[in-house]
């Protein structure tokens, strides 16, 4: 071999199959200018630009095009959605040898929560994730701080309305009870549009000082001390006002609700993409801390409404309201399933997307960038949100609602449920704390989102803090939290017995850990509650309300978002104490080695 490929490092040797491969294939050398066609001039000699025909596709070769594309994208709602559904229909089945009522409307519902979910998770990518990193890093160099800051609270209204999840809490609102809970009722009827813009402006809110902690580079403890102050001060004034304590599971799940699909990836990119524009978006951390705000400011929104609601109606009053609005007329089309679901649809993608649409022509002067996908992108977010919300009525809710209502059958005598109770008392409950704590450990391990995010924090850490264990200390602190949630409907304890306690635990935690750990920790309760978990499992509560007779059943996403928090946070204490452990071992060994020397 010649001294020039010794230095350019060539092999020395191959092996001997890939020599016989390379001299046994056939190969034959064609010119560009056979297969290209000839060329034509026209009159005046000048060569006319080649069109080629249009590919004529059989239906055949349409399918076998198709069949990948959507294959791959159905595959993870149907990871998703289908063990939850198979989970709910065993234990139904087997363990409280019941049959599964309607299992044909909920079979159909589910199938169209997939495709729902599929078509608006494709539409969210190709349509409006585009917008968001569009606004990110343009907005910044064309306009001033506060109207960035403007416009990303808009946007943070906007995505809070797109949500998925957020239809789930107005079904629920059909389910309360206004003689027991008449505040409650109200927020979830008569208040229902004020309740999520609300909550839409406790989003918009918690991305703008998301924003701006990303440009002045601010740490996350302290913002997370000063949210918890009002937080835990509020939970415990409507706490000893036994009219508004009702109000209390719904104020903590509104928190869950809001951290999905829609306002995660679009405000994060928003924010990101602000913080790169002005030179501060370098850290690797950077991107976190901004879900664990949009999970508390609506929190705090929530139970601001209820006491103005409370000075505003009286409980009599909202009892009168809810009897006329029972004995009232037929409602219009729009008002009744399917209709709702469909307006509900088009009224929570369009107005996002007709904000997104001025924003880039007259703010920032800009044409939209490829308007035929990003116009197809929008119709299968609209398409497929109605098709969602109608999966959501007839297949998520109803199976939750049932499963949930059968539950308590265990240890309770209930006349819809047949040879109640199944169990002994204190074997019952029990079983009922064991199904929902594999209900949450099982749904939060198949999130999409926390296998992503537990990579990410695998590469940050270098490897000490490991996916798996991520992963797993997550969907543990979860279902824990959903485990504690259905005792708490059963035995009716305060919620803020449990939330107040947990949540002085969580900032013990936080101010024992690093500050890599905290943002993590933190942002891993929005990340657990996507758009399958968070109807299943309010459902799954009010049912369980229903059936024990509890005041009401939210609370358990609530729950759900404290217990990762606290898992996390430890698991990362642990691993800290190994690595300093292993740190003074190796410190220790290079000193006896230096010694011996």
């Amino acid at each position: 071999m010649a001294a020039d490929d010794r230095q350019s490092g060539a092999p020395k040797e191959i092996r001997f199959g890939t020599y016989v491969r390379e001299l046994t294939v056939q190969q034959r050398r064609v010119c560009f200018n056979d297969l290209a066609p000839e060329v034509e001039y026209d009159d005046a000699g000048e060569a006319l630009p080649y069109r080629p025909k249009a590919v004529a596709l059989r239906p055949i070769d349409a399918y076998r095009l198709i069949r990948p594309y959507v294959q791959s994208r159905a595959m993870k709602q149907v990871r998703a959605v289908v063990p939850l559904a198979l989970y709910l229909m065993l234990f139904q089945v087997l363990i409280l040898n019941q049959e599964v009522l309607e299992a044909g409307i909920i079979s159909a519902g589910l199938f169209a929560v997939i495709v729902g979910l599929m078509l608006f998770m494709e539409g969210l990518k190709i349509g409006l994730m585009p917008f968001g990193e569009s606004l990110g890093t343009t907005l910044p160099s064309k306009a001033a701080l506060p109207v960035v800051l403007t416009v990303t609270m808009l946007l943070g209204i906007g995505v809070t309305f797109a949500e998925p999840a957020i239809g789930a809490l107005k079904i629920a609102g059909s389910n309360v009870d206004p003689t027991i809970a008449p505040y409650l009722w109200s927020l979830l009827n008569q208040w229902a549009g004020v309740l999520v813009l609300v909550v839409g402006a406790s989003v918009g809110l918690a991305a703008v000082l998301g924003t701006l902690r990303f440009i002045q580079g601010w740490s996350l403890k302290p913002l997370i001390y000063a949210t918890l102050v009002p937080t835990v001060g509020l939970t415990l004034y409507l706490h000893v006002r036994p009219e508004l304590t009702t109000v209390l599971g719904l104020a903590w799940d509104s928190g869950a609700v809001t951290t999905g699909p829609v306002t995660v990836p679009l405000v994060l990119s928003l924010g990101i993409g602000i913080a790169a524009a002005v030179g501060k978006g370098n850290d690797s951390l950077s991107g976190f801390g901004i879900v664990t705000m949009a999970s508390l400011f609506p929190i705090i929104g929530v139970m601001l409404l209820a006491l103005f609601v409370s000075t505003y109606s009286s409980p009599a009053e909202i009892v009168a309201a809810a009897q006329q609005v029972q004995t009232a007329t037929v409602p219009a089309w729009y008002e009744r399933t399917p209709g709702v679901e469909i307006v509900l649809g088009v009224r929570a993608i369009v107005p996002l997307v007709l904000f997104l649409l001025l924003v880039m022509r007259f703010l920032l002067k800009e044409r939209l960038k490829r308007p035929g996908i990003i116009s197809y992108g929008i119709a299968l977010c609209v398409l497929g949100m109605c098709v969602f919300n109608l999966g959501l009525t007839y297949g998520l809710s109803k199976l939750g609602g049932q499963s949930g209502s059968m539950v308590p059958g265990a240890f309770t005598a209930l006349d819809y449920v047949s040879g109640s109770p199944l169990f002994h008392l204190a074997l019952g409950v029990m079983i009922s704390l064991l199904f929902a704590w594999f209900l949450g450990f099982g749904a939060t391990l198949a999130e999409p989102a926390l296998n992503a995010l537990g990579a990410t924090v695998e590469d940050l850490t270098n490897g000490a803090f490991r996916k798996q264990t991520l992963v797993y200390a997550v969907s543990f602190g979860v279902g824990c939290g959903i485990a504690i949630g259905v005792a708490k409907i059963l035995y009716d304890i305060p919620i803020a017995y449990l939330l107040v306690p947990g949540y002085l635990v969580a900032v013990i935690l936080t101010w024992l850990s690093s500050e890599a750990f905290v943002n993590v920790a933190w942002d891993c309760a929005g990340v657990t509650t996507g758009p399958v978990t968070v109807p299943l499992v309010l459902a799954m509560g009010l049912g369980f309300g229903d059936a024990v007779g509890a005041t009401s059943g939210f609370g358990i996403l609530a729950m759900a978002s404290v217990g990762p928090i606290i898992a996390v946070l430890a698991s990362g204490l642990l691993v800290d104490h190994k690595v300093r452990r292993r740190h003074a071992r190796q410190e220790q060994d290079a000193a006896l080695a230096a010694d011996n020397a």
